[in-house]
């Protein structure tokens, strides 16, 4: 087939640093280049990718202090995709709902894979008037908010990895591990509460964001002086995965409707069982005693990273590549666009 991949501007794909979205468009992109589909990846000039790649700016936006304007990227980045969409037999898009309005006006169908939380108020009315547009999502709690809409569902595509570069790890070194955003609704207070409660070390790897950054100085730099507590900072894949590997778990403490959350199959990957609270994705995304633990309290929490050792590190990567491989993601989406390009 002939795939369009419309993917965010704000990282490049795959991303340098932090990035989920564009990291899983990467993952998505390349398996459909080996099985011989047709791919033209629409992302920044940074990206890296064996597809064809039209750029609608040098650099992504994040990590470039003088890019324009995000709004008037996507605007190019659009017009790019659209303007040859006879070209495709399918564009999907991974921007949320900035190619919405288009929807009908190509030939092309196109399909939505929606990476955000869609419980906030200004969501709502987008979805009502856009309710026709086919849409995938990336676990089916992500629903939940718009459950009372008739949305074109067209299927829970979970992601998956490419687990042949991801390594097993054996948890010896005797920390937790914390890989997120610094923000509030990931809780990392709650990740340095658990560690002291059961005396082990923790070492967070975290980007600051802007928006965050008076959150992070005010809250969590005062918790950072504690000798149990170790900040190193934004990490990249050269990093990540002996981060992980070498972690006893991962605390995943969120206190918001996680869409899906990626580190969580990174960690399990890797055979580092994760404990998380029971928010959005995450009762379906561990299995309970095998790739993890979860609790809803600090004490159910700190409970839980007592047990890890009752969690065998093969069963939980086993578990993952049964569950979230790069190719069962490919295969999910190959039968979406099967369906809507017929």
């Amino acid at each position: 087939m002939r795939i369009a991949q419309v993917a965010p501007l704000a990282e490049s794909v795959p991303p340098q640093l932090y990035g989920g979205t564009e990291r899983v468009v990467s993952w998505l992109t390349e398996e459909l280049v080996r099985r011989d589909h047709e791919v033209t990846l629409f992302a920044s000039g940074d990206s890296r990718t064996s597809a064809h790649l039209v750029a609608a700016c040098p650099r992504a936006v994040r990590l470039d202090p003088g890019a324009p304007d995000p709004s008037a990227l996507h605007a190019v980045q659009l017009a790019q995709v659209f303007e040859r969409a006879d070209e495709f037999d399918i564009i999907h898009c991974h921007i949320d709902p900035r190619a919405f309005p288009f929807e009908k006006l190509v030939d092309p169908p196109l399909v939505h894979t929606l990476h955000g939380r869609l419980d906030l108020p200004h969501v709502r009315p987008l979805f009502q008037h856009f309710h026709d547009a086919p849409l995938v999502s990336i676990s089916d709690s992500q629903r939940v908010a718009l459950a009372d809409l008739d949305l074109n569902w067209v299927a829970t595509v979970y992601h998956g990895l490419p687990l042949a570069d991801v390594p097993v790890g054996k948890g010896r070194g005797g920390y937790l591990a914390f890989l997120s955003r610094m923000s509030p609704e990931k809780r990392p207070d709650l990740a340095i509460d658990v560690a002291r409660r059961v005396g082990l070390p923790l070492r967070i790897a975290a980007k600051v964001d802007e928006q965050d950054r008076v959150y992070f100085e005010q809250e969590i730099a005062p918790l950072l002086d504690d000798p149990l507590v170790q900040f190193v900072g934004e990490l990249g894949d050269d990093g990540k995965w002996s981060f992980l590997g070498d972690a006893l778990g991962l605390l995943f403490p969120i206190d918001w409707p996680e869409p899906f959350g990626l580190v969580m199959i990174e960690a399990m990957a890797c055979g580092t069982p994760v404990v998380a609270r029971p928010c959005g994705s995450v009762p379906e995304v561990i299995d309970e005693g095998v790739t993890g633990c979860v609790g809803d309290t600090v004490e159910e929490l700190a409970y839980a990273v007592k047990r890890l050792d009752r969690i065998d590190r093969r069963q939980c990567r086993t578990a993952t590549e049964r569950r979230f491989s790069v190719a069962s993601m490919a295969d999910g989406y190959e039968a979406v666009y099967r369906r809507l390009a017929q």
